[in-house]
């Protein structure tokens, strides 16, 4: 081993190795005591939420938003069935509230809440126990009445397309009922009323050569 390759190696081992040691070291301590951050993937203009920075109970409501939310806008957004929301989809009214409530409406009301939230300096939660000035309400209720006011709407829209494809369904099941039952009856009527031609026509046969035995005799 050459002079120059041992320098290499020794400062592998005693520069680069403990330095890519500490820094991972470091960035591992970070991950850990770092505070667990919320994110709601089909309300993104949430951003990343620190887990303590909200009650359960908006937690809860916020969770419940999301996964019904996305369940919506692909109900009212992908009006051309292909498994995307694109510019080849219809939009309409409903959608676009749905957008509006969740990138907008929703975002708003806990970035409002969290401002009432970081105004508490001292050790009782101010957003959750202090009443707001005319109302009966505390911060926590009033985002919380907030949340379920759009819950209460996504499932009215929810059980609204339930029942509409519901509907969709029994009538595609009465057409196809119309469509294939209706012409095995019909052929079912004309094979009888073939076969009660073909009987008639061999009486009629038959009384023909009775009537002329009859004429000869």
């Amino acid at each position: 081993m050459t002079q120059l390759t041992a320098m290499f190696v020794m400062f592998i081992l005693y520069g680069v190795l403990p330095a890519a040691g500490l820094y991972l070291g470091y960035r591992g301590i970070k991950k850990v005591t770092a505070p667990k951050m919320l994110e709601y993937k089909a309300m993104p203009q949430l951003g990343y939420i620190p887990e303590k920075s909200l009650p359960v109970e908006v937690k809860t409501a916020l969770d419940q938003i999301n996964d019904k939310g996305e369940k919506l806008r692909v109900i009212y957004g992908d009006t051309n069935n292909d498994g995307k929301i694109d510019d080849k989809d219809t939009v309409n009214e409903t959608y676009v509230m749905i957008q509006n409530l969740m990138d907008r409406h929703v975002p708003l009301a806990v970035a409002d809440y969290r401002r009432l939230h970081d105004l508490d300096v001292g050790s009782s939660a101010l957003a959750d126990t202090t009443k707001i000035k005319h109302s009966d309400v505390t911060g926590k209720e009033a985002l919380l009445e907030v949340l379920r006011t759009i819950n209460t709407q996504f499932d009215d829209l929810l059980n609204a397309s339930y029942h509409q494809d519901g509907q969709k369904l029994l009538a595609t099941n009465r057409y196809l009922q119309q469509r294939f039952n209706n012409p095995t009856s019909n052929s079912r009527l004309k094979q009888i009323d073939n076969s009660a031609a073909e009987v008639q026509a061999i009486e009629n046969s038959a009384n023909k050569e009775t009537d002329v035995e009859n004429i000869k005799l």
